[in-house]
């Protein structure tokens, strides 16, 4: 599997644009050895991500950066992260109105009027890089699988594009590659976050409402955040160890 692993990246790595400095990473990444990354070692990490919905003002600025760092089709439908625009009028959490025009990619036009008495926020949705993922237990042929440092990915050799993974992630954040017909979704910037950089959406944010967290390292910013906040999980009835970490997460979020 390591084999075809390395074959894969090396085949693909050409489509996704890299930085200078991400660069030097994905050679190691191609030829299956993240870990040998310069300051990088699998065991000394497990990655998880916050987002504080209360700083998320819907620019679409990670959604854009998303498709462009991981070659992402341009056409609707096909995302790894997305913001979607909550409408809740007069506390009626039962009944929002949800809208995400092309993801977010193009932001949000105008659409409601401040002081009716309802409340508007904006969501970031991604993978949330489960522990007990339902995507990495139902696929036939093991292409979802789990990495040591707790990161979700897609080996796309192996993928059947049988859609079993997008079927059962219960975050809807799987799509179909129409240009291969196999699965793709967030990967966290994998050959990004090996050499020390954190992700595209996170680094183009311009308020700080996404956070990359390395949650074993005491030092990292992220512990701070996960104990001052009231954090919360999307689906937390699904017990998938999710390790997308919410602030300010309204009762009307589905």
């Amino acid at each position: 599997m390591g084999i075809d692993r390395r074959e894969f990246l090396a085949k693909t790595g050409k489509y996704i644009l890299l930085t200078s400095a991400a660069a030097l990473a994905w050679d190691f990444v191609k030829a299956g050895t993240p870990e040998a990354a310069p300051n990088y070692t699998l065991q000394d990490h497990w990655w998880g991500f916050a987002i504080d919905i209360e700083k998320c003002i819907g620019c679409g600025n990670c959604v854009r950066a998303c498709k462009t760092e991981n070659d992402v089709p341009l056409e609707s439908y096909y995302f790894r992260t997305w913001v979607e625009r909550y409408h809740v009028p007069n506390g009626n959490i039962e009944h929002p109105e949800v809208d995400s025009p092309n993801g977010g990619y193009d932001g949000f036009p105008a659409r409601y009027t401040l002081g009716d008495g309802s409340k508007n926020f904006f969501v970031p949705k991604l993978c949330n890089h489960c522990a007990h993922s339902p995507c990495t237990q139902v696929c036939p042929v093991g292409a979802t699988f789990d990495s040591p440092d707790g990161v979700v990915l897609v080996d796309k050799t192996y993928c059947l594009g049988c859609r079993y993974c997008v079927q059962a992630c219960p975050y809807g954040c799987r799509f179909i590659d129409p240009r291969t017909m196999t699965v793709d979704k967030c990967s966290l910037c994998y050959h990004r976050i090996t050499k020390g950089l954190t992700t595209a959406c996170c680094e183009t944010c311009p308020t700080g409402a996404r956070m990359l967290g390395d949650l074993k390292d005491p030092k990292d910013p992220i512990h701070a955040f996960l104990r001052t906040h009231k954090i919360q999980v999307l689906k937390p009835q699904m017990a998938t160890g999710a390790k997308a970490y919410y602030n300010g997460l309204d009762g009307s979020v589905r």
